[in-house]
């Protein structure tokens, strides 16, 4: 064969783009239709890949398999139940420091309704009617709200239930598991698929590695703008605050709570509870846009650009989940593209420019 022939052979064997994003299509439809079973699974996957090194070296020692990953389990449960612990405490102070905070919203509410009535000439009846329709409409839509507070409640405990279950038997069965992985290819694909497993728990360490730095950075930016505001404390409260995000949404709503009740007690001005607010919310757009394809990115070796479009389509089909999760399975797929011929497209797009010059 020529190397004209061989060259023309190899292009017909390349996996097109328009290939490409039907598979991203289809794969996308697949998470989003499935994501019951496929969110926890990812979640018991990650935790797997984290804690296999430690159940090794356990093993190693003369500890017995199953109480090997007993122990790397509760380790994990552990480190969850310490966050869930640091949440409540924030939600315990904040509820003894409600009655000044209510009293003080209170006043708010009076000093804005006066400046409603002299500036716009609103009536304070005027006032009470759109408030009174507010929560009449409100009201409508109680049902559909408790609906889905309920059906999130049961998910997340589905979840805290079924995560454990599912890392201890991957943990039990990896032999099994992996063994099934090596019958799915030629015998040939052997020492390949070894290598790519042996690869994606590394990306995974490497994953927490820059999850850690991530935390780090946010922890130092929040005690820094707190100090600033004037917040007491600001090195505590900015740190649990960046522990906290660990739980999305969630963790940072509560976390910027007692900050901004002891602000507004203390000085006696709404404008310190908004530069509370205003750090919290500047430092989640730099977490969220800057620091976490930054520092996640680089040590994954993927581009920030491929970053920030995985965490927006994570968000897309599986939330705050999919925001943590999409990250280390492209990741995976970049192990895959790397070391498959037809996916050397998808590698080059992925990567940090490995292929420039080739380019050029």
């Amino acid at each position: 064969m020529t190397p004209l022939a061989k060259k023309s052979n190899q292009k017909d064997k390349s996996i097109s783009f328009l290939e490409i994003l039907q598979y991203i299509v289809l794969t996308s439809l697949i998470l989003y239709f499935g994501k019951i079973l496929f969110i926890p699974l990812s979640f018991s996957l990650l935790i797997s890949f984290i804690l296999y090194p430690i159940c090794k070296w356990m093993e190693k020692k003369g500890i017995s398999h199953i109480i090997a990953i007993c122990i790397s389990l509760f380790s994990v449960f552990f480190f969850v139940i310490s966050i869930l612990y640091i949440l409540f405490l924030q939600l315990s102070a904040f509820s003894k420091e409600w009655i000044s905070f209510k009293s003080k919203l209170w006043e708010a509410f009076n000093q804005l309704s006066l400046f409603m009535t002299d500036s716009f000439q609103i009536s304070l009846e005027e006032q009470l009617l759109f408030f009174k329709n507010i929560v009449n409409n409100s009201g409508n839509q109680t049902f559909s709200i408790v609906q889905n507070i309920l059906y999130s409640s049961s998910e997340f405990l589905f979840f805290i239930i079924i995560i454990p279950i599912f890392s201890g038997l991957i943990l039990y069965h990896r032999q099994l598991l992996t063994n099934a992985l090596y019958h799915l290819f030629p015998s040939n694909k052997k020492e390949l698929i070894y290598e790519i497993l042996t690869e994606t728990i590394n990306a995974y360490y490497n994953f927490i590695k820059g999850m850690a730095l991530v935390y780090l950075i946010v922890g130092i930016l929040n005690s820094i703008g707190l100090a600033i505001v004037g917040v007491p404390h600001p090195i505590v409260f900015g740190f649990i605050a960046s522990l906290l995000t660990f739980i999305p949404y969630v963790g940072i709503l509560i976390s910027s709570l007692v900050p901004i009740a002891i602000t507004w007690i203390t000085y006696n001005s709404i404008w310190y509870p908004i530069g509370v607010i205003l750090v919290f919310v500047i430092v989640q757009i730099l977490e969220a846009y800057i620091i976490f394809p930054f520092a996640v990115g680089r040590r994954l070796k993927i581009n920030t650009l491929i970053i920030i479009i995985m965490i927006t389509v994570g968000g897309i089909i599986w939330g705050a989940a999919g925001m943590i999760l999409f990250i280390p399975f492209i990741s995976i797929i970049k192990l895959i593209a790397d070391r498959t011929v037809q996916l050397k497209t998808l590698a080059i797009l992925l990567g940090e420019g490995k292929y420039e010059k080739e380019l050029k």
